[in-house]
Protein backbone atom coordinates (compact mmCIF):
# COMPACT_ATOMS: atom_id res chain seq x y z
CA UNK A 1 0.00 0.00 0.00
CA UNK A 2 3.39 2.48 0.66
CA UNK A 3 3.84 2.43 -2.81
CA UNK A 4 0.74 2.99 -4.49
CA UNK A 5 0.35 6.20 -1.78
CA UNK A 6 3.53 7.11 -3.05
CA UNK A 7 2.32 6.54 -6.62
CA UNK A 8 -0.50 8.29 -6.11
CA UNK A 9 1.17 11.62 -4.54
CA UNK A 10 3.16 11.95 -7.78
CA UNK A 11 0.38 11.53 -9.90
CA UNK A 12 -1.35 14.56 -8.09
CA UNK A 13 1.92 16.77 -7.41
CA UNK A 14 2.58 16.26 -11.35
CA UNK A 15 -0.15 16.66 -12.29
CA UNK A 16 -0.91 20.04 -10.23
CA UNK A 17 2.41 21.42 -11.23
CA UNK A 18 2.00 20.63 -14.56
CA UNK A 19 -1.38 22.49 -14.15
CA UNK A 20 -0.52 25.87 -12.79
CA UNK A 21 1.81 26.91 -15.72
CA UNK A 22 -1.13 25.75 -17.99
CA UNK A 23 -3.39 28.25 -16.33
CA UNK A 24 -1.22 31.00 -16.20
CA UNK A 25 -0.30 30.69 -19.26
CA UNK A 26 -3.85 29.85 -21.27
CA UNK A 27 -5.92 30.51 -18.82
CA UNK A 28 -9.19 28.68 -17.54
CA UNK A 29 -10.46 27.86 -21.18
CA UNK A 30 -10.23 23.95 -20.98
CA UNK A 31 -13.40 22.60 -22.57
CA UNK A 32 -13.37 24.80 -25.45
CA UNK A 33 -9.73 23.42 -26.58
CA UNK A 34 -11.11 20.07 -24.83
CA UNK A 35 -13.70 19.10 -27.36
CA UNK A 36 -12.44 21.72 -30.16
CA UNK A 37 -9.52 19.47 -29.96
CA UNK A 38 -12.34 15.85 -30.28
CA UNK A 39 -13.59 17.97 -33.24
CA UNK A 40 -10.55 17.98 -35.14
CA UNK A 41 -10.50 13.82 -34.93
CA UNK A 42 -6.76 14.18 -34.83
CA UNK A 43 -4.54 12.21 -32.77
CA UNK A 44 -4.92 15.39 -29.99
CA UNK A 45 -8.64 14.63 -29.84
CA UNK A 46 -8.40 10.75 -29.98
CA UNK A 47 -6.25 11.06 -26.55
CA UNK A 48 -9.07 13.52 -25.20
CA UNK A 49 -11.85 10.74 -26.32
CA UNK A 50 -9.73 8.29 -24.08
CA UNK A 51 -9.25 10.67 -21.59
CA UNK A 52 -12.98 11.13 -21.24
CA UNK A 53 -13.85 8.08 -20.93
CA UNK A 54 -11.29 6.82 -18.08
CA UNK A 55 -12.75 10.14 -16.64
CA UNK A 56 -15.99 8.79 -16.84
CA UNK A 57 -14.92 5.32 -15.23
CA UNK A 58 -13.45 6.79 -12.37
CA UNK A 59 -16.71 8.89 -11.54
CA UNK A 60 -18.88 5.62 -12.17
CA UNK A 61 -16.61 3.44 -10.06
CA UNK A 62 -16.92 6.28 -7.15
CA UNK A 63 -20.80 6.81 -7.48
CA UNK A 64 -20.57 2.64 -7.64
CA UNK A 65 -18.63 2.44 -4.93
CA UNK A 66 -20.62 4.12 -2.25
CA UNK A 67 -24.09 2.84 -3.71
CA UNK A 68 -24.70 5.81 -5.43
CA UNK A 69 -25.56 7.68 -2.77
CA UNK A 70 -25.63 10.98 -2.09
CA UNK A 71 -22.02 10.91 -0.45
CA UNK A 72 -20.95 8.93 -3.44
CA UNK A 73 -22.34 11.27 -6.52
CA UNK A 74 -20.74 14.53 -5.28
CA UNK A 75 -17.57 13.05 -5.22
CA UNK A 76 -17.95 11.27 -9.05
CA UNK A 77 -19.02 14.56 -10.20
CA UNK A 78 -16.23 16.60 -9.06
CA UNK A 79 -14.03 13.04 -10.33
CA UNK A 80 -15.49 13.71 -13.80
CA UNK A 81 -14.27 17.30 -13.82
CA UNK A 82 -11.43 16.99 -11.80
CA UNK A 83 -9.53 14.30 -12.73
CA UNK A 84 -6.45 12.83 -11.30
CA UNK A 85 -5.99 15.48 -8.41
CA UNK A 86 -9.26 14.39 -7.00
CA UNK A 87 -9.21 11.43 -7.56
CA UNK A 88 -5.78 10.90 -5.92
CA UNK A 89 -7.06 12.78 -2.69
CA UNK A 90 -9.88 10.46 -2.36
CA UNK A 91 -8.06 7.14 -3.21
CA UNK A 92 -5.33 8.71 -0.53
CA UNK A 93 -7.91 9.35 2.35
CA UNK A 94 -10.12 6.62 1.37
CA UNK A 95 -7.01 3.74 1.69
CA UNK A 96 -5.97 5.29 4.89
CA UNK A 97 -9.48 5.21 6.16
CA UNK A 98 -9.74 1.73 5.57
CA UNK A 99 -6.17 0.93 6.87
CA UNK A 100 -5.16 -0.67 3.90
CA UNK A 101 -7.48 -3.32 3.39
CA UNK A 102 -7.36 -3.21 -0.78
CA UNK A 103 -10.56 -5.24 -0.74
CA UNK A 104 -12.31 -2.68 1.26
CA UNK A 105 -10.88 0.24 -0.81
CA UNK A 106 -12.05 -0.95 -4.22
CA UNK A 107 -15.67 -2.52 -3.26
CA UNK A 108 -16.41 0.42 -0.10
CA UNK A 109 -17.02 -0.85 3.29
CA UNK A 110 -20.81 -2.24 2.76
CA UNK A 111 -19.44 -4.52 -0.18
CA UNK A 112 -16.47 -5.75 1.24
CA UNK A 113 -18.47 -6.57 4.54
CA UNK A 114 -21.31 -8.41 2.80
CA UNK A 115 -18.76 -10.70 0.73
CA UNK A 116 -16.27 -11.71 3.97
CA UNK A 117 -19.49 -12.92 5.50
CA UNK A 118 -19.74 -14.99 2.28
CA UNK A 119 -16.70 -16.29 2.49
Amino acid sequence: MTGFRALLLVLLLAVVIYTLPVIANHGLNLFAVFFGDIGTMAWPGQFNMDFLGFLTLSAVWMAWRNQFTGAGLGPAVLAFFGGIPVLTTYLLVESSRVNGHVGELLLGRERFQTLSQLT
